[in-house]
């Protein structure tokens, strides 16, 4: 059976104006859960209040272009008023900073890291493309044109290697000191410098800017992490094993999303009734695949109630359209708000 539904075009809600967060409001979880449209809808609500407000993308499958409907370049550039955007491509970043490529007198490092003929090592080094993106990310945090910083992350795995960094930087640095000790001259055409120095000072100040990320993401006063799930059993466990990782680096949870939630978006967004007339609630009295599809969410509801009780949960409806532009991110900024 075919379903005609109308573009929402305008809501006559409460639109929020600004929002109550840190500097810095990160959005991280499994993939595919709505991270980028949390994101969005945060920094679309933090720009309307009248903050200058960067949302950024280390996700390597962006959306965000889709989801503000306007193209985002690489680098920070303006979208809205007082709303700035950009999609951090990870090889690109790659091809930068301390793990770019060798050519034209560039990174002392890319003999380790490129695989050609020159380069009998070959391959990449796991995890080079995250430290890639965080490397830009951690400018852009710098950037005195934001007051506020809205980071659509990598998904779940990527996340947590990141905050790895320091420890596996620090163990690198160690192995190519001893092996230099070891090979002398040999290894310093590898490393770069005339005594190979410059290749492992390089890495040394890398993992000191990803300890300096590490600790503005530990200080709750300015970063707020949000951990966006479905109401499925599945999400809720990754969620959970998601936060217990977390709080084994110290980065505090000030919030969990719940995403997707099969209710009537007006008793979820406070919507008006002119706006609930907009929004197209489900039917659990008389479609049996919402029926059953919403018992399946209450038993997840439930459960992550109990779980994240510590914890900020807020739920935003399943929209009948797919998330995309300011009328529909307003609402999910109103149940974020």
């Amino acid at each position: 059976m075919d379903l005609e539904v109308e573009p929402v075009e305008e809501i006559n809600g409460s639109v929020p104006a600004g929002v109550d967060a840190p500097e810095y409001v990160l959005y991280g979880g499994k993939g595919g859960v709505g991270k980028t449209t949390m994101a969005a809808a945060t920094a679309l609500a933090s720009a309307r209040g009248g903050t200058p407000t960067l949302v950024v993308s280390t996700d390597p499958a962006h959306s965000l272009s889709d989801t503000l409907e306007t193209d985002v370049p690489a680098e920070p550039g303006q979208v809205r008023e007082d709303l700035y955007a950009a999609e951090i491509d990870p090889e690109d970043a790659l091809a930068e900073g301390p793990f770019g490529s060798e050519g034209d007198g560039g990174n002392p490092l890319a003999g380790l890291l490129g695989g050609d003929a020159a380069n009998p090592l070959g391959g990449s080094m796991p995890g080079s493309d995250e430290a890639a993106a965080i490397r830009l990310l951690m400018e852009y945090l710098d950037d005195p044109r934001f007051e506020r910083v809205v980071v659509d992350t990598a998904p779940t795995g990527h996340t947590l290697r990141l905050l790895e960094l320091p420890e596996m930087l620090d163990s690198m640095v160690g192995r190519l000191v001893t092996l230099r000790e070891r090979m002398g001259g040999m290894l310093d055409g590898l490393l770069g410098g005339d005594d190979g120095e410059e290749g492992i000072d390089g890495l040394r100040d890398f993992a000191d800017r990803i300890e300096e990320l590490r600790v503005l993401l530990r200080d709750p006063a300015k970063t707020d992490f949000r951990v966006v799930m479905v109401p499925e059993e599945l999400s809720v466990r990754e969620s959970e094993r998601l936060l217990d990782r977390l709080a084994e680096f110290g980065v505090p949870v000030g919030t969990v999303v719940v995403n997707r939630v099969m209710q009537d978006p007006a008793e979820v967004t406070g919507f008006d009734a002119d706006a609930s007339d907009a929004l197209v609630a489900p039917n659990h009295t008389d479609c049996e695949f919402c029926a059953r599809r919403w018992e399946v969410q209450q038993g997840a509801l439930a459960a992550s109630q109990d779980l994240f009780r510590a914890y900020d949960v807020r739920r935003v409806p399943l929209l009948a359209e797919e998330v995309r532009g300011e009328a529909l991110l307003d609402v999910v900024a109103a149940c974020l708000d």
